[in-house]
């Protein structure tokens, strides 16, 4: 996301860092959540003080030794995915059972900072698992979301941060950071180090999801009642009545709205919205739903050809849409959302358009001789990113034919679900591509300082690329691009309410 361009409408977890050498900074995603206002990110937080409500004990889970002696490096691509997944999980054993999962390798120079869009996908693919060891951690990390909502330093509202510390480090300004998820007063240790103070709707969503697939499996009525929550804050905050509709973007650090409204975060809430109407019984939730679809859709280009079939990114001013870049997200998680046959063109579209192929011949690739690898990148203008010139401050140049490895699992999982002729074969290729790159990629990376489970974990790109919005993603062991491989490797949509 950038605020110039109106959102990628793209959640999820930071670009994360270019390891250059010099003081490395954060590009989000949404970067202006934290530091749009101008302000510091300390600023940000306006009040201390624990949140109201009652906190829920986290449920017991493994540690990371013996998730790692569950999955040995020899195992299958999906148990080493998995255990990956616990070990960042359980990088600070010092700092308490009330946890998050690290989003990316130490190497990415964010630390221990925990993505709330991360974890939410972490729950899921822990479910879809469907172990008893997945389902210990999926509710322990959805007892650590409520803990956040319930005793968030400044807020007593539903919201969820964009990300959190989970455990201590020293910051490039030579200021220790030294609590654990927990800090000493009580509080959540928002990420306030990068600026990640904000509120995006999309994360809130995914968030919310998570929370309601815990409800749907294990019955507890805590996880329900955060999920409505949180559909109700982005009822207060998001819903807007300008000639697009839909739902904004969410809030800065300083809790000033945001004016985009974004294709994807309306997809997200399709989801939520329709999993509590279910869930509730409440009918009010199924008119919300109606108001996010009718946005979504309302950005599908239908052209003919080559020339269409596809969703625009969203709106800068809730009037006009935004019409570059395109994403690959508002391809796939549409289809995963809307599961029809009238917009399935989507999945061909960023197959086709926005397909890379990734060796040690291509400009600025940082993949080693003799490996290749394919899938899709993150957006149109990826394709015609600057190669000469670097990404942001302090990051590497980019290369056009890197492999964003999320996307990738996204587009596996998308095809999975269509299950149109020939799907399943390209879905396989894909899915071969992701393996490939956790047997091979980011290797002797850490968390917490402690080595990984031999050959586990997918990195975020096959080299560094450009998303067209500001930021960039790299070769760094990554939670959310491991999760969605975990989902398509399992057939466990996500969006479906």
């Amino acid at each position: 996301m950038t605020g110039s361009t109106g959102t990628s409408g793209t959640t999820g977890s930071t670009g994360s860092t270019g390891s250059t050498g010099g003081r490395a900074r954060a590009f989000s995603r949404r970067r202006l959540l934290g530091t749009g206002t101008g302000l510091g990110a300390a600023a940000a937080l306006t009040a201390v003080g624990a949140g109201a409500g009652t906190a829920h004990a986290a449920s017991p889970a493994p540690s990371a030794s013996q998730a790692s002696s569950s999955a040995a490096p020899g195992g299958s691509a999906p148990r080493r995915g998995h255990a990956f997944l616990a070990a960042a999980m359980d990088a600070y054993p010092d700092h308490g059972d009330l946890r998050l999962t690290q989003s990316y390798t130490d190497q990415a120079g964010l630390f221990s900072t925990a993505f709330t869009y991360d974890n939410a996908l972490a729950v899921l693919a822990h479910l879809a698992v469907r172990t008893e060891d997945g389902r210990a951690r999926a509710v322990a990390l959805g007892d650590a979301l409520i803990y956040a909502q319930e005793h968030d330093p400044a807020y007593d509202d539903g919201r969820l941060r964009q990300a959190y510390n989970v455990g201590p480090y020293v910051y490039y300004d030579g200021v220790p950071q030294p609590d654990g998820f927990v800090r000493a007063d009580g509080t959540a240790n928002v990420g306030t180090q990068f600026g990640f103070t904000g509120t995006a709707v999309g994360d809130m969503a995914w968030a919310g999801i998570a929370l309601s697939a815990l409800a749907r499996r294990t019955g507890a009525p805590r996880f329900l009642a955060a999920a409505v929550r949180i559909g109700e804050w982005i009822e207060r905050t998001g819903r807007t009545d300008e000639p697009l509709g839909g739902y904004k973007f969410g809030v800065n650090g300083a809790n000033e709205k945001l004016p985009f409204t974004s294709t994807e975060h309306n997809t997200d809430l399709i989801c939520l919205f329709g999993r509590l109407a279910r869930l509730t019984g409440d009918r009010v939730w199924w008119r919300r739903r109606a108001r996010a679809e009718a946005f979504v859709k309302g950005m599908w280009e239908p052209g003919r050809g080559a020339s269409g079939g596809f969703f625009y990114t969203g709106t800068n001013d809730g009037i006009t849409v935004n019409k570059s870049p395109i994403p690959e997200d508002t391809q796939t998680w549409t289809h995963l959302a809307l599961d029809s046959d009238r917009y399935a063109r989507s999945l061909d579209w960023a197959a086709r358009e926005l397909a890379v192929s990734d060796h040690a011949e291509r400009r600025n690739s940082t993949v080693p001789a003799g490996q290749s690898y394919e899938g899709v990148t993150f957006s149109s203008a990826s394709l015609l990113a600057n190669e000469d010139a670097p990404i942001a401050e302090f990051q590497p140049k980019p290369n056009r034919n890197g492999v964003w490895f999320e996307g990738t699992a996204h587009l596996a999982l998308a095809l999975r679900d269509r299950g149109a002729r020939g799907d399943e074969k390209r879905a396989r290729r894909l899915l071969a591509s992701l393996e490939r790159a956790q047997d091979l990629l980011g290797t002797d990376q850490t968390i917490g300082g402690r080595a990984l489970p031999g050959r586990s974990g997918v990195v975020s790109a096959s080299s560094p690329l450009d998303t067209g919005f500001g930021f960039g993603y790299y070769p760094y062991r990554h939670t959310g691009a491991t999760a969605w491989y975990l989902m398509a490797a399992v057939r466990s949509n996500p969006l479906r309410a």
